[in-house]
């Protein structure tokens, strides 16, 4: 890894970009700052411990939630406070423990909810541009025949 210049990034700032829970990787990541160069290098090209975190684990909170389809949030009401290994998220979700059915269904009922206010934003849009485009039609100055000719 690079010295820190004006092109590097944090480890932490890397780990989160790349989805891996930080504490997991080799301590020679952790000790560095990365270069824009290596970041991309490390996304094209990810050593055998990325693409082992990535499989495996342990996994940070935002990659948990979105594998159980629940918000971050949601995984602390779950009393799920620590990164979780692929197989732990394996097994809850075939159990499906009750808070976790809870939380799937109100994640369910928010993005529903969001989806709903975008359509209605769209429509209100399409109506105003509707009206301001009849609007314009009419108040356009009538040509006249001898305009055409």
């Amino acid at each position: 890894m690079t010295p820190k210049d004006s092109q590097s990034m944090k480890p932490a700032t890397v780990a989160k970009k790349l989805g891996i829970y930080l504490p997991a990787t080799p301590q020679e990541f952790q000790d560095s700052s990365i270069s824009r160069d290596e970041f991309a290098e490390l996304q094209a090209n990810p050593p055998e411990w990325l693409a082992e975190l990535r499989r495996n684990g342990p996994h940070p909170r935002p990659v948990v939630a979105q594998k159980l389809n629940i918000s971050i949030s949601g995984l602390a009401r779950g009393g799920v406070e620590e990164a979780l290994t692929t197989a732990e998220i394996t097994e809850l979700l075939q159990t499906l423990p009750q808070w976790l059915v809870t939380e799937r269904a109100t994640q369910a009922a928010v993005r529903s909810e969001a989806q709903r206010v975008k359509d209605e934003a769209h429509k209100k849009a399409a109506t105003k541009e509707a009206r301001e485009n009849a609007a314009a039609k009419r108040d356009a100055p009538k040509a006249s025949k001898r305009d055409h000719a």
